[in-house]
């Protein structure tokens, strides 16, 4: 399964829902980290079981970001999709001790979701907080050498879910800043060239900062 296919697949399931009220586009940058988790797996070298201390690098190119499009069915309840492009990188000494010359998901752990929000509504002026879970597919970018074998491409290597609690400002009646806290957590094995697989089930935090259009 393709990314492409995967996008148009979820976008078809929420475009089957009824109609609603308010559809609005989201976009952000943010600062994301993401903690030790193992790396687990087997190659043409062998079996490989390490403890990886992930670096998040939103900065570097390409940046941490994200587009999410919810349909708000009333003023409260939207449904929605998202592409959450996050991405880890495997320390050099950490890669080598695992046996590779490179480990890391960095264009990116992209993290597609269909996810149910909720939001009150100028709770605290023009200020409007929400909270939000989703559940979808990793589709990372895999860039692992091994020193002989080199993969390199997009892959479906599991299930992935996320959680958001945030706050938006409107600014008119369209347009909105916001900032929130991001959480998600996948499920990744990944095919290897050669022969073999990687796994590792990676989370990430991020603290966001974006704008939205409403129409």
């Amino acid at each position: 399964m393709t990314f492409r296919t995967t996008f148009i697949a979820l976008t078809a399931a929420i475009a089957g829902t009824s109609a609603v009220a308010e559809t609005e586009l989201s976009f952000y940058l943010g600062a994301q980290t993401s903690p030790h988790s193992r790396v687990v797996g087997s190659n043409a070298g062998g079996d490989f079981d390490e403890l990886i201390g992930w670096e998040g690098r939103s900065a570097d190119a390409p940046p941490y970001y994200g587009v999410r499009a919810t349909w708000w069915k009333n003023d409260t309840l939207g449904f929605g999709i998202e592409l959450n492009h996050a991405k880890v990188y495997a320390p050099d000494d950490e890669a080598a001790a695992a046996g590779f010359d490179n480990v890391e998901f960095t264009d990116g752990l992209n993290i597609l979701t269909v996810n149910t929000m909720r939001r009150w509504p100028d709770r605290w002026g023009n200020f409007t907080p929400y909270v939000g879970a989703g559940i979808g597919l990793a589709i990372p970018h895999v860039d692992v050498d091994d020193g002989t074998n080199e993969t390199f491409e997009y892959q479906v290597t599991g299930p992935a879910v996320m959680g958001v609690a945030g706050a938006k400002y409107d600014i008119t009646d369209q347009w909105a800043v916001f900032g929130e806290y991001k959480f998600t957590y996948s499920q990744n094995e990944a095919e290897l060239e050669g022969g073999g697989t990687l796994e590792s089930d990676i989370i990430t935090n991020a603290l966001n900062v974006g704008v939205s259009f409403n129409f």
